[in-house]
C-alpha cells in the first residue's frame, strides 16, 4: 500500500515523495485514514516508526480548509520537550510546503514577545509544551476555544517528568467536542486512565507489543571489572561515605558504581576503535557524569559534544544542529535527548550508565535501528548494577548477549543484588585501628585532569554538634544518654530569666520581671488605639 492509497491530498503526497517517501510505515498506514474520519486516536508504538508523520500528514490535509482566528489555534500539539516540539515543527515545514499554514512553536528559551505577536495573526498549527503553554494562557496570549484537533504525543514521557496536572488543566480548557489524538511508546495504568478521560469511543492502534525493542537493533552487554569498588565505595577510614560522595549519592550502586567509571572509558573508547562508528549517542545517567566523560574523550581526540538539561536552548539547538550536519561523530547526553530526536542513520548507541527504568532503556536505543535500518546497542555495566539488568531482560522477555572487550578484563553481575539502602551505609561508631594512621591517597585522574582527594576523618576527633552556647541546650536533647537525664532535670530549675534567651528574635525584648505578657504584650502600636470616627 502507498500513500496514495490513504486518503491524503495531492499536495501532501507530492510533498511527501519530495520527502524521498513511497510507502507509509505500519503506523502510518493504520493512523492516516482514522484520523482523516475524525476518530480519537490511541496509539501505542515505539520511537522511530514514523508515529510523527501518521498525524501531521492528515492534520495538514484537514487543515487545508478553514482560517484560523486571532489568538485561538485550531490545533493544539503538546509534546514533553523542546526537542520533540522542534522536531515537529520541522515536519510542518517539510510536508506542509504547498499549503500556507500558520504554525507558532511555543517553547521556553524563546522570546515570549515575538510568539504573541505571532498569535495575535491566527494559528493553525500550535506546538507546545505544557508549562510555555500555560504561561502563555495565563497572560492572556492565546485562547483554546477553538481548537479542533488536540495532539497528545509522548504521554509516558510527559508521565515521567511530571506534566499530567498541566495536561489535565489544558484539556480542562479546551471544548469538549474535539477529536483527540494520544499516542505513547509505552501503556502503564495511570497512561491508560487518562486515554479514557481523554478519548471517546477511540481506535486503538498498536504497531509493537509495549516496550519491545526494534528487531532491526543489535543489542549486546559488556560488564566491565572494578576492583577499587570496594575500597572507595565502602570501608576505608571515613566508611562508606567517601564512596557516597564520589559518587554523588548516598551510597548503593549508584554511589559506589563511580570507581568502575575509568573501566567503563576505557571500554568505552575500545569499542569505539572496534565498531564502525558512523554517528553515536552516549548516555548518561547524571549531568555530571556527561561532563566528565565528554572531557574523557575531548582529551583521546574524539569529534565528541555534550548535550544536557543544564544548557541553555541555544546551546542545545546548536549542539544539535552540529550533531546532525555531521560535524560532530559522538554525542554524550541525559536523557534529555532519549526521546524523539531525530537523527537519520544513527549507527550506535552506548548506554555508558545502565538506566534505572527498563522502559528507557527502550527509548534510548530506538535512536538507532529506524526506518528498517541495522543499528547497534552496548551497554556497560558493572556488578553492582545487576537488578537493572535483570529488569531490562524482563521487559525484554530475552537475555541480553555479553560481550567481551579485547583488552579488558570482563567482569560478573552479581546474583540477586540490587541497590542497597542508604541506611547500609552508615560509618562504623569505631573506627579501624588503621584508619587513623593511614593518609589520605590524593590522585589525579588521568582521563579527565580532576585532583580527587578522599574525604577522612581522625580516630580522635569528636563528631561536631550543633553551635548552641552551653545555656542553651534544650531540656530534652535527642542525642543524650539516658544516663544524663536525672542531671539535665536537676540542672534546670537553676537556670534564671536573666540568662541569654534563645533563639534569633528573642533578643528584641528581654524581660526580666517574668510577668507573663497577654495579647499585644507590653506595646501595643499606636495605630490601633486611634478612635475610628464611622460615616453613617
Amino acid at each position: 500500500m502507498g500513500f496514495a492509497d490513504l486518503g491524503l491530498g495531492e499536495d501532501v503526497l507530492r510533498a511527501v515523495s519530495d520527502a524521498g517517501y513511497d510507502n507509509p510505515t505500519p503506523i502510518q498506514e493504520k493512523a492516516i485514514p482514522f484520523v482523516l474520519m475524525s476518530r480519537d486516536i490511541l496509539g501505542c508504538a515505539q520511537t522511530g516508526t514514523g508515529k510523527t508523520a501518521s498525524f501531521t500528514l492528515p492534520m495538514i490535509d484537514i487543515l487545508a480548509h478553514g482560517r484560523a482566528k486571532a489568538r485561538m489555534p485550531r490545533t493544539l500539539i503538546l509534546e514533553p520537550t523542546r526537542e520533540l516540539a522542534a522536531q515537529v515543527a520541522e515536519n510542518f515545514d517539510k510536508y506542509g510546503k504547498y499549503h500556507k499554514l500558520n504554525k507558532v512553536l511555543l517553547i521556553g528559551g524563546e522570546s515570549m514577545q515575538e510568539q504573541m505577536k505571532v498569535m495575535e495573526k491566527g494559528v493553525d498549527v500550535l506546538i507546545a509544551t505544557p508549562g510555555r503553554l500555560l504561561d502563555m494562557f495565563e497572560r492572556g496570549g492565546l485562547l483554546l476555544r477553538d481548537v479542533k484537533i488536540l495532539v497528545i504525543d509522548e504521554a509516558d514521557r510527559m508521565l515521567d517528568m511530571g506534566f499530567i496536572p498541566d495536561v489535565e488543566r489544558i484539556v480542562s480548557l479546551l471544548p469538549p467536542l474535539r477529536q483527540t489524538l494520544f499516542f505513547s511508546a509505552t501503556m502503564p495504568p495511570e497512561i491508560k486512565r487518562l486515554a479514557d478521560a481523554f478519548l471517546s469511543n477511540p481506535k486503538e492502534i498498536s504497531v509493537a507489543a509495549p516496550s519491545s525493542a526494534a528487531e532491526t537493533v543489535r543489542q549486546a552487554l559488556i560488564v566491565v571489572d572494578h576492583v577499587e569498588a570496594a575500597r572507595s565505595g565502602r570501608g576505608g577510614p571515613s566508611g562508606g561515605r567517601s564512596g557516597g560522595r564520589s559518587g554523588g549519592g548516598r551510597g548503593g550502586p549508584r554511589g559506589g558504581s563511580t570507581s568502575g567509571h575509568k573501566e567503563k572509558r576505557a571500554a568505552l573508547r575500545a569499542l569505539i576503535a572496534q565498531e564502525d562508528v558512523r554517528t553515536a549517542f552516549i548516555f548518561c545517567n547524571r549531568k555530571r557524569d556527561v561532563g566528565v566523560t565528554y572531557r574523557s574523550l575531548v582529551k583521546h581526540g574524539f569529534s565528541v559534544g555534550q548535550l544536557h538539561g543544564d544548557m541553555s536552548q541555544s546551546e542545545r539547538t546548536q549542539m544539535l544542529h552540529a550533531f546532525k550536519n555531521g560535524e560532530v561523530k559522538l554525542l554524550v547526553c541525559s536523557d534529555v535527548a532519549a526521546r524523539g530526536i531525530d537523527v537519520s542513520d544513527l549507527s550506535h548507541v552506548f548506554n555508558f550508565d545502565v538506566p534505572t527504568h527498563a522502559e528507557d532503556y527502550i527509548h534510548r536505543i530506538g535512536r538507532t535501528g529506524r526506518a528498517g535500518k541495522e543499528g547497534v546497542a552496548f551497554t556497560l555495566a558493572v556488578s553492582d548494577e545487576s537488578k537493572y539488568i535483570d529488569a531490562i531482560q524482563r521487559l525484554l522477555k530475552k537475555p541480553i548477549e555479553r560481550l567481551d572487550v579485547v583488552g579488558l578484563v570482563s567482569g560478573t553481575l552479581k546474583e540477586g543484588v540490587g541497590r542497597p539502602k542508604a541506611s547500609s551505609n552508615k560509618s562504623p561508631k569505631t573506627p579501624a585501628p588503621e584508619a587513623p594512621a593511614s593518609e589520605p591517597e590524593v590522585t589525579e585522574d588521568n582521563e579527565t585532569g580532576e585532583v580527587r582527594v578522599p574525604e577522612t576523618q581522625n580516630a580522635d576527633e569528636k563528631p561536631k554538634r550543633s553551635r548552641r552556647k552551653p545555656s542553651d541546650k534544650p531540656a530534652d536533647a535527642a542525642d543524650e544518654g539516658k544516663a544524663k537525664a536525672p542531671a539535665r532535670k536537676a540542672a534546670k530549675p537553676a537556670k534564671k530569666a536573666e540568662d541569654k534567651p534563645r533563639g534569633r528574635g528573642r533578643g528584641r525584648d528581654r524581660d526580666t520581671d517574668n510577668n507573663q505578657v497577654v495579647g499585644l504584650g507590653d506595646h501595643v502600636p499606636a495605630f490601633l488605639l486611634r478612635a475610628v470616627k464611622l460615616d453613617n
